[in-house]
């Protein structure tokens, strides 16, 4: 692996720090590459199994604004999965406990999202609709995978910084039960069932929100590349003692490798976009998007930062939201909408904004949001 030139160059293991935002970048740029050179061979690979997209909504005007959209190959996600993988295993340190849950991550949501692409297609072949897995199925898998990474993640940081020689300090210890809170220097500390209720919330919910953001060209890609970029800063300041201390944030020891996880992830989602952006010769599909919303919410996760999520992944609270209000507005009023048609870019959408002018609009929002949440980290 590449990451072990890293450390002979840098010195060592001891020195693992000091180079992983270099690391960091390179993942990036690696997956960036790949994503630019291999996707339109897949693209032609997605077209030759005919896993063509046929997008319906309960809109009718909506329905003829994106009638163009049939067709366009789907599962792109498959190759966004691969390069964040491959982009991680070659500049991080496999062996990283959080790099292996991580990766993990990835492979359990990527299958889910696999399965009900697969479902939809084929059940569409056959009856004409687009049935794939149910809600409670999704939520079943989505929530399981939250136990689990809850469970794992506080074992090891309960009864392994000790063993790696930070037993003596205290704050350190128990730095990974605390959840920091924005504005304010003091966090929450967690028992178990809390920190894994919240684990379970927040796989759930980034994963579904970002799969909602995804429904016009390149919206989903670049908020997602955005959004990465924040948790890629934020994972190299945790992962480092003398930074962290600095900015009052938990340090959370070896989480600092998650900065190349998000390097590969902001790579492999801008690489995406080259050929995501309107008009879209691929999507990502369920595929790119549960497991894209579950890696942030994960690192988000290990980095104690669940809370600074929700303002630097704003954009997809603000859809997420919009479409729990108009399911709730719906069954409340016997029928009535409170918007066109939910998630919300395409209540903008029939309201007259082009495609292009929403999905950059929402990009300037994501912008927005993403440097406000590197403002809080000083603002303490």
């Amino acid at each position: 692996m590449l990451y072990h030139l890293f450390m002979a160059l840098a010195g060592g293991e001891h020195y693992a720090h000091e180079n992983v935002l270099f690391r960091g970048v390179c993942a990036a740029l690696f997956c960036f590459l790949l994503m630019l050179f291999a996707l339109p061979k897949f693209i032609r690979q997605l077209i030759r199994y005919k896993l063509g997209d046929r997008p319906e909504f309960d809109h009718a005007s909506l329905n003829e604004l994106t009638r163009d959209k049939n067709k366009v190959p789907t599962m792109g996600g498959l190759l966004i999965l691969a390069a964040i993988a491959a982009g991680t295993l070659l500049f991080a340190d496999p062996l990283n406990f959080y790099v292996q849950m991580g990766l993990a991550c990835l492979i359990w949501l990527g299958a889910l999202g696999a399965i009900d692409d697969w479902f939809k297609l084929t059940a569409g072949r056959r009856s004409g609709t687009r049935d794939g897995l149910k809600s409670y199925e999704k939520l079943l898998f989505q929530s399981g995978l939250g136990v689990l990474l809850g469970y794992f993640i506080f074992g090891y940081g309960k009864t392994n910084f000790a063993v790696l020689g930070w037993a003596s300090d205290t704050e350190t210890i128990q730095s990974f039960r605390v959840l920091a809170v924005p504005f304010y220097k003091e966090g929450i500390t967690l028992g178990v069932f809390a920190f894994m209720t919240i684990t379970v919330l927040v796989i759930t919910f980034t994963s579904n929100a970002v799969n909602l953001t995804d429904g016009m060209d390149g919206l989903a890609s670049g908020c997602v590349a955005i959004c990465a970029t924040v948790f890629m800063v934020i994972a190299y300041l945790v992962g480092n003692i003398e930074a962290a201390g600095k900015l009052l944030l938990p340090h959370v020891p070896l989480s600092g490798e998650l900065t190349v996880l998000c390097g590969a992830i902001l790579g492999a989602s801008v690489g995406f976009l080259w050929y995501n952006c309107h008009p879209a010769r691929v999507f990502m599909g369920d595929t790119g998007s549960l497991p894209l919303g579950g890696l942030i919410g994960y690192v988000a996760i290990v980095t104690r930062q669940e809370l600074m999520l929700f303002i630097a992944g704003g954009v997809f609270v603000i859809e997420a939201i919009s479409v729990i209000l108009q399911v709730g507005y719906f069954k409340s009023t016997g029928g009535k909408r409170l918007f066109q048609i939910a998630p919300i870019h395409h209540h903008f959408h029939v309201k007259g904004w082009t495609e292009p002018q929403t999905v950059v609009r929402f990009w300037i929002a994501a912008a927005m949001f993403a440097g406000l949440s590197l403002v809080t980290l000083k603002l303490r």
